[in-house]
Parts: structure tokens; sequence; C-alpha cells
């Protein structure tokens, strides 16, 4: 699989992390990918061949041509059907908010056609995306877009924006009533902007952090037992760090390496 990352254009930085690409042949025998929770969500286009979803209960769907995935609370699975052929812009926590209408909390484990988010307007850049030369052009489409649906830069909440900033800095370790503290508002309040703008409580998004720290570690040997990287990633002991991280992924840590986990590695290992 060939994985590259974008930089999107200096008015959506503050919203869109990054735009990234996946493309591969489909020659390759299809084999299910597990995608963990990461606190962003999704803008995907296939231009290539639609993706399988598969759930808990053994039924799956066949995912939308083009989509918003929300935040997801485990991990996923999915599978292609032919040739990948993928980019996307994936939104920082709370920067999706400014360009859709609809609640985030409807949003949540769910891959919402582009239709049902922007009707007419939403088909026509699907279209056009997924019928353009080359990716550099794809993202182009995607970024003019966006910026058409952005009113004010001022839509932002720039409270919550901070509130996230420093869980992830902190690695998921700072707790709820020190992070109200530190940002100097009420925690009801913080939880209750952190639901409408991100779609998951800080505590959430915190064990979420703390897993994409953990994961890093893990991939880069960091540690010198499952014991330590525990203690070190914040959690009260190896069971309690075990239990989490089964969890969120399905799997216990040693056997998540171990598996062919293509895009659990590289979303959950990137900057």
């Amino acid at each position: 699989m060939n994985y590259e990352v974008f930089t999107p254009v200096a008015e959506l930085q503050p919203f869109v992390k990054c735009f990234w690409t996946l493309e591969d042949d489909g020659s390759s025998t299809p084999e299910r990918q597990r995608v963990l929770p990461d606190g962003c969500m999704e803008l995907i286009f296939h231009y290539g061949d639609h993706y399988r979803q598969y759930f808990e209960d053994g039924s799956n769907v066949i995912q939308p041509k083009c989509f918003v995935f929300g935040q997801i609370s485990s991990y996923i699975e999915i599978e292609p059907t032919g040739r990948t052929g993928i980019v996307a812009a994936r939104f920082f926590p709370e920067g999706l908010v400014p360009f859709i209408e609809i609640a985030i909390a409807e949003l949540e484990n769910r891959a919402v056609d582009l239709y049902d988010l922007f009707g007419d307007e939403g088909k026509m850049l699907e279209v056009k995306v997924c019928s353009a030369a080359d990716n550099p052009s794809r993202i182009k489409m995607i970024e003019e877009f966006l910026l058409s649906k952005l009113a004010s830069p001022k839509t932002i909440d720039n409270i919550t924006k901070a509130c996230v900033q420093a869980i992830f800095q902190s690695q998921g370790q700072i707790g709820v009533v020190e992070l109200a503290d530190k940002m100097n508002i009420n925690r009801r309040n913080m939880e209750r902007r952190f639901i409408s703008a991100v779609g998951l409580s800080p505590k959430q998004l915190s064990r979420v952090a703390r897993l994409q720290a953990t994961l890093k570690m893990l991939d880069q040997k960091q540690y010198s037992s499952l014991t330590s990287l525990a203690y070190e990633s914040g959690y009260y002991d190896q069971a309690h760090f075990i239990k989490d991280f089964k969890e969120f992924t399905g799997l216990s840590p040693k056997s998540f390496f171990s598996d062919n986990l293509q895009l659990a590695t590289i979303f959950a290992t990137a900057d």
C-alpha cells in the first residue's frame, strides 16, 4: 500500500490536520484491516473500488463511495473489494463542526454519505473528485469545497481546541478536573462543549490520546516490558493497560503488531 500525507492550505489548517491518500492495485488477496480510534473525524473519497465494513455481530455493509465518518468508540474492520484509491481529509477532533449542519453525535460510528450531508453539492463534489486526474487535483477540489462551507474562522470553539491540544500534549494523562482548572472553565461547561464539538467527552478523548501515545511507543519499541509501558502510559497497572487496549483494538498488545494490520499501524503511528 502507498500511503502519503499532505498539508492543507493555510486557511484550513486550524480545522484539517492533514490530507492523506492510500493506493493499492488490488492484485493481492483482500484482507480485513482494523482502524482504531484516534479522536479525529474523516471526509473520505473512494476513487477506487468500494470498501466493505464488518460489524461485531458478523454482518457487513458496502460503504458509500464518498462519506464522512464520525468518531469511533472502538475499532472498525474494513476490507477492499478491489483496487484501493482513497483521498481523505482528517479533521482535528473539534475541526469538523464548522463545515456541517447536523449534530456531531449523529455521525458516531457511522459512514454518512456526502449527499445526506450536503445534498446535490455533495454529489457533485463526489463526481468531480472521483473523476479527477490525480491526487493533487482531488485535494484542491476538496479544499475549495471546504472553504466554501466555512462561514468564518471564528466558528471554531477556541476553548475546546485548547483543551484538545492539552489532552494530546499530556498524552491523555491530564485529569478532567485538572484540565478544567488549567483552562479556567467550569467542568460541566467543558464537557458540554466537547460533546457538541468533538463528539466525545474529555475523559473519552483522553483515553484515545493515551492509546495513540502507547501505540507509538509499542511500534518504536520504546519500552522494556509491558508493565513499564503500562506505568509510563499512565495506566494503573498492566491489567488495566491490557483491558483498555483490548477494548479499543480487540487484541492484546503483543498480538496487535504481530498480526497483519497495515491500516491500523499506518494510522495509529502516523504523525
